[in-house]
């Protein structure tokens, strides 16, 4: 009797922690539709912690968390959240002047940004206020609710779809623009980021999966704004002009210069303990 083949073992899909902020569509936008695609969506804050423990293959982590994993990573260039200017949705509102800040109450959603805003802060306005943790979609601090404190540090969607009254907050800094007029180079948010120890064939496959459906979604940004951006309450014409205008998604020299920067500035103010070097995983 002839012996049974066994039939191929079907390889897992590749599981991907997502951010599903709007800055982030297009680079995912699409991925859900993909059979070796599993997507697990979640906070910036969050996704350090799915990639580490294993939870996840690659994630779209807060670039400082490179620095401050305990577990050493590896970058897959196949696409970043930027900025070479203003991004419009990280931003400090402040209810007297940025130089006189004594506390800003900042938002837990993303690490990148706020050590970003303690190096502008010293660096720039000469000032080491204290942070606070500030839960922004529940406007609380300390276990205790704060609907407008006297500072505030927010990311993401939240700037667009829960905007604080200009009123109550005329002292403004977007971060992004504070960064490139600083250091003249542009700023990294966030990279695609996996274990260092992960199978390189594997690293290999969800680069190329990344950069082709980044590359897929370039000419299709109206098209993704008109399905995905307005049920988010993003009108139609400031989500096109962020999108199109303020957010960057492609590695390039100058890209990574400004994130090397960066990182060397948090080494120097000791926001991380050591400078690791940069790595691309391909």
């Amino acid at each position: 009797m002839p012996t049974a083949i066994a039939a191929p073992t079907r390889q897992r899909p590749i599981r991907l922690g997502v951010v599903s902020f709007v800055n982030t569509l297009p680079l995912i936008d699409g991925l859900e539709r993909l059979s070796d695609v599993e997507l697990h969506h979640s906070v910036p804050s969050l996704l350090l912690d799915q990639l580490t423990s294993g939870a996840v293959d690659v994630a779209l982590c807060s670039s400082i968390d490179y620095q401050r994993s305990e577990v050493p990573l590896r970058v897959l260039g196949a696409g970043l959240l930027g900025c070479d200017g203003p991004t419009l949705t990280v931003r400090l509102y402040s209810n007297e002047p940025i130089a006189e800040l004594q506390r800003v109450y900042c938002d837990t959603d993303s690490h990148t940004s706020i050590a970003l805003l303690q190096i502008l802060l010293k660096e720039v306005h000469g000032i080491e206020p204290e942070l606070i943790d500030y839960d922004a979609r529940e406007h609380v601090a300390q276990n205790k609710p704060i609907e407008w404190p006297q500072a505030m540090l927010l990311i993401g969607d939240k700037v667009v779809t829960d905007s604080p009254p200009a009123v109550r907050y005329p002292h403004q800094l977007d971060l992004g623009d504070a960064w490139v007029r600083h250091t003249g180079l542009p700023f990294v948010f966030a990279v695609w980021m996996a274990r260092a120890d992960a199978e390189p064939s594997a690293l290999a496959t969800a680069a190329a999966v990344l950069d082709r459906q980044r590359r897929y979604n370039a000419p299709r940004i109206d098209t993704i704004i008109h399905h995905r951006a307005k049920p988010r309450r993003w009108p139609g014409d400031l989500a096109a002009d962020y999108l199109k205008q303020h957010i960057a998604y492609e590695f390039t020299a100058e890209r990574r210069a400004g994130l090397e920067l960066f990182f060397t500035k948090a080494r120097d103010h000791g926001l991380i303990r050591e400078l690791r070097p940069l790595e691309f995983a391909v």
